[in-house]
């Protein structure tokens, strides 16, 4: 039976598994539980964000953000316990009869608070994770991360360069090769849906002219798939095109970029872009503009990957050769930490 209202206080830097597991003990325990997700400006992952995280992992609690800049040990203030406290009854809106923790502080915080305190696996015999080693490594800890905090976290590779040279062979193939998700390019989906006349009848075998307003759903679509597949990723993520690609060819195909597609190509971040040299025969597809500009295309592409300092390996030769060179490229940065 359900009885009082809890209390759980982490930082949740980042959420894993096991802080999963001790809020959910605790909301097992009592009829309403309040996550206090408390945060300092200093640390690398935002405090909203890890916020948002726990709202979205714990949708049964009230989650509440904490942003006083208190002190994080008590050797640190002689009025350690006294500035928490305070704190916690001004972001709670009741008082809490349970406070529950996996480490030995929730004792001391419940008699701050006038609760009884609940400790919850704190050998860690049941997951034995610590945030901290999460932290310093999470491709080691990837399986005790939950879904919606591994895009934070997932490697992001992508594949551009001119039409008809592997990218979509090479991005599934690298996904299957490391046990991954992929990304499609969105823009075939688009292109190739059935153009509705009023009335529903279908307009025409025939796509209309591309508009400006094109490329911006298309850049948006992307996002959306991208966003999404980066929680079923192990690790890496592969993807299939981005919006520079997109507004490439929003300014080869209409002559100008949408703002929004411009802004997406600028802001867009990726640990590895994968560029495809345009070496290897053309293959002829309704969905493809550009057979006889493909240089020129490729050097745009390396030009503005360039310009905005996107770390980028040119995929040369064969398949095999692309393939090995690019299962290369991705072994390499996965072996090293992120900045």
């Amino acid at each position: 039976m359900r009885t009082g209202v809890g209390l759980v206080l982490g930082k949740f830097y980042p959420p894993h598994r096991g802080h999963v597991y001790l809020c959910e003990f605790a909301a097992a325990h009592v009829e309403r539980l309040h996550v206090v997700v408390g945060t300092l400006a200093r640390e690398t992952i935002p405090g909203g964000l890890r916020h948002a995280w726990m709202c979205e992992l714990v949708p049964q609690a009230h989650v509440h953000h904490l942003r006083d800049e208190n002190p994080q040990d008590p050797s640190e203030h002689p009025e350690f316990w006294s500035i928490w406290r305070a704190s916690l009854r001004r972001v709670l809106p009741e008082p809490v009869d349970l406070v529950f923790a996996s480490e030995p502080y929730g004792a001391r915080l419940a008699q701050e608070l006038g609760a009884r305190f609940v400790p919850v696996d704190i050998d860690r015999s049941a997951l034995g994770l610590s945030g901290s080693a999460v932290r310093a490594d999470p491709l080691a800890a990837w399986g005790a991360l939950p879904r919606v905090v591994r895009p934070y976290f997932v490697r992001r590779v992508c594949l551009v360069g001119p039409e008809s040279t592997g990218k979509t062979t090479l991005a599934r193939t690298l996904a299957r090769s490391f046990d991954t998700a992929w990304v499609p390019e969105y823009a075939r989906a688009y292109l190739a849906q059935p153009r509705v006349a009023p009335g529903g009848a279908l307009a025409s075998t025939e796509p209309p002219p591309l508009v400006p307003d094109d490329f911006v759903h298309i850049a948006r679509g992307q996002a959306a798939s991208e966003e999404a597949l980066a929680r079923e990723a192990r690790k890496v993520l592969v993807c299939d095109s981005d919006a520079l690609t997109t507004a490439l060819y929003a300014q080869e195909l209409v002559g100008t970029v949408p703002a929004e597609v411009a802004e997406r190509a600028d802001t867009a971040r990726y640990d590895l872009t994968l560029l495809t040299a345009p070496d290897v025969p053309f293959v002829p597809d309704p969905q493809r503009f550009l057979p006889h500009t493909r240089q020129r295309f490729f050097d745009r592409c390396r030009a503005e990957l360039e310009a905005r300092g996107r770390a980028f390996v040119v995929l040369r030769g064969d398949w095999d050769e692309r393939l090995a060179t690019a299962q290369a490229a991705v072994d390499a940065l996965l072996s090293t930490t992120r900045p």
